[in-house]
């Protein structure tokens, strides 16, 4: 660490990379995505529950899988409950918490949605780095404090 204010161009490259990786790479995906039906945010949801035990997951650990703020993810799981796609409930084991279920309907979603999503990725993402790559970006997103292997 350093009391220098300001950053040195290794630095300010590598935030400029990041920026772009954060704006760009989700934004690619999302395009791709759309063929889907869904949006990314809205499959990361389904797709989040649909990896939990017993298809069911906390709202608040599903906005945070998903990256979406909780008022954002109430209002998709509110168009989801309507669509038949998931059911909402109080957590037994805490009356604060909201457990999202996928239904059948939901899961068979998600199921569509999948080989599309992971097209998306390959293409803007997996094919461009090798193994060595991807360990790194595993690793960095570990130092970052954003991701955590399953």
């Amino acid at each position: 660490m350093t009391d220098d204010p300001w950053l040195s161009e290794p630095q300010k490259d590598g935030w400029s990379a990041l920026g772009s990786l954060v704006m760009l790479v989700p934004t690619r995906v999302e395009a791709a995505q759309r063929a889907s039906g869904l949006s990314l945010f809205e499959y990361l949801v389904l797709s989040g529950i649909s990896e939990a035990p017993g298809l069911t997951l906390r709202m608040g650990e599903l906005a945070y899988l998903s990256g979406g703020a909780p008022s954002r993810l109430s209002n998709a799981a509110k168009r989801f409950e309507d669509r038949g796609w998931l059911t909402r409930r109080a957590d037994p084991d805490d009356g604060r918490a909201t457990l999202a279920t996928l239904t059948d309907a939901g899961l068979a979603v998600v199921r569509a949605a999948a080989p599309v999503h992971a097209r998306a990725v390959r293409e803007v993402v997996v094919d461009r780095l090798d193994d060595d790559d991807l360990a790194a970006l595993v690793r960095i997103a570990g130092r970052l404090g954003t991701w955590a292997p399953g």
